[in-house]
């Protein structure tokens, strides 16, 4: 994998954000739970010893986060094999590697999940958004439990500026090598 240390595993914690938010089942093979180096072989253990590092147990604590938002979000699962339970924001940023998209659960909840997949932050990067309202920050990849940089949002309230095909918008600051999840208030 390209990248320094941290961009080897910010990547990793921005492609397991990405399974989890995608619809369809997750999978991890053993180790994959901890950012094991090795592929699994029936003949030894797991190197349970590389939790005693914060960059494998930053990994440990973000699957443990998104399987609980699996779980109790019902935007991420309910609609899983369902059109209806997806639906591209943004998916034509090439030139700043960032793509959003929405999951939609049965009663027409939803979170909204962006990627940044560059390891630089983006400041004042507006997304269209269904609803007016203030959003949620309720996951990001990037936080300091999971051996990121800490940067994000809290809350952002949705503007009435038309962006991305929707009537309103928010502004966010992304994190390098990170993904959001936002859920309205």
């Amino acid at each position: 994998m390209p990248g320094d240390y941290w961009q080897k595993f910010a990547n990793l914690r921005l492609l397991l954000s990405y399974m989890y938010a995608s619809s369809g089942k997750k999978l991890l093979f053993m180790g994959g739970e901890f950012a094991q180096f090795e592929e699994w072989n029936h003949d030894k253990s797991l190197d349970w010893h590389l939790l005693e590092f914060e960059s494998h147990k930053g990994i440990q604590n973000i699957v443990r986060d998104l399987n609980h938002i699996y779980k109790t979000e019902k935007a991420l699962h309910e609609k899983d094999h369902d059109v209806d339970g997806f639906l591209w924001l943004h998916f034509q940023d090439v030139d700043n590697s960032i793509f959003s998209f929405l999951r939609k659960a049965q009663n027409d909840e939803f979170i909204i999940c962006i990627f940044n997949a560059t390891p630089v932050v983006r400041y004042d990067y507006r997304i269209g958004v269904p609803k007016e309202g203030v959003y949620k920050e309720i996951f990001n990849s990037d936080s300091i439990y999971y051996w990121g940089s800490n940067v994000g949002n809290s809350y952002v309230e949705a503007q009435k500026i038309h962006w991305h095909n929707f009537e309103y918008s928010i502004s966010l600051t992304l994190p390098p090598l990170g993904a959001i999840f936002l859920k309205i208030l």
